[in-house]
């Protein structure tokens, strides 16, 4: 299929997704920066869009789902509304406006779709207790500096490894906390853990871009330099150790 054609395509499924639904959502992954996902439609009916950016205390899979929920609630009359939440592990979310230069570098798709210079749109914020350091604040101008996780949506990749390469991480490491152990498997492919990798949970596990991390932690940049198959560790206080083999060489458990 031609690219005009896949074009066509999309616009058909926006339209009839707005028609039926009210609205459209549409996800956003890979490509060195953090998933996200916004609303093509809704300003027809409350005059803006949503935008989900970052918030990796959710898996992609639940992205689209807290934005049709939440869509929906604003959308229902007053007092029909509930917590915008279908699971209470979701937590609840809040509004801020979007600045331009958010809106246009993210939400291409509802400009190309309405041929606009020019949109309204909330971006859905949850609260601190799924606050996680990939989410940017949208209603300040963008900025690699007030964003750093987001710096690639703009300006070139820096270090010398591809720059879709990604860590599989836990939900402390996300919230803040210092990582401890790193190993990369693949070319493109790290674990970086806040404490034992082992111990984390699958609900604890995400993967995320490793500029994500790199962004948050400039003393990770170790890690970008290990050989495939090896490891680094260290705990609250210390440097970066290797990994060591019973033979003492570098290597992973």
């Amino acid at each position: 299929m031609s690219n005009d054609s896949q074009r066509k395509a999309a616009l058909a499924e926006i339209r009839s997704n707005i028609a039926e639904y009210g609205f459209h959502v549409y996800v956003v992954a890979g490509g060195g920066v953090p998933h996200y996902g916004y609303t093509i439609g809704l300003s027809e009916s409350l005059g803006a869009e949503l935008i989900l950016a970052g918030a990796y205390f959710y898996e992609l899979d639940d992205v689209a789902k807290i934005i049709r929920i939440v869509a929906g609630e604003l959308r229902a009359p007053v007092i029909e509304r509930k917590l915008y939440a279908e699971d209470s592990s979701w937590g609840t979310f809040s509004l801020r406006q979007v600045h331009m230069s958010w809106a246009q570098g993210l939400m291409l798709g509802v400009f190309d779709y309405y041929q606009t210079k020019t949109i309204a749109a909330y971006q859905l914020l949850p609260d601190e207790e799924h606050w996680t350091i990939d989410i940017p604040d949208l209603s300040r101008t963008w900025s690699p500096d007030l964003a750093p996780a987001w710096r690639w949506l703009h300006e070139p990749w820096t270090f010398p490894v591809p720059s879709n390469s990604t860590a599989l991480t836990n939900l402390d490491a996300l919230r803040g906390a210092r990582a401890t152990e790193a190993v990369r498997w693949e070319e493109d492919e790290w674990e970086v853990f806040a404490g034992a990798g082992p111990d984390a949970t699958r609900a604890e596990r995400r993967v995320v871009p490793l500029g994500v991390l790199l962004a948050a932690d400039a003393s990770l940049l170790p890690v970008v330099d290990l050989p495939v198959g090896s490891g680094l560790w260290r705990d609250a206080e210390s440097g970066w150790h290797p990994w060591a083999n019973s033979e003492g060489g570098d290597s992973v458990a």
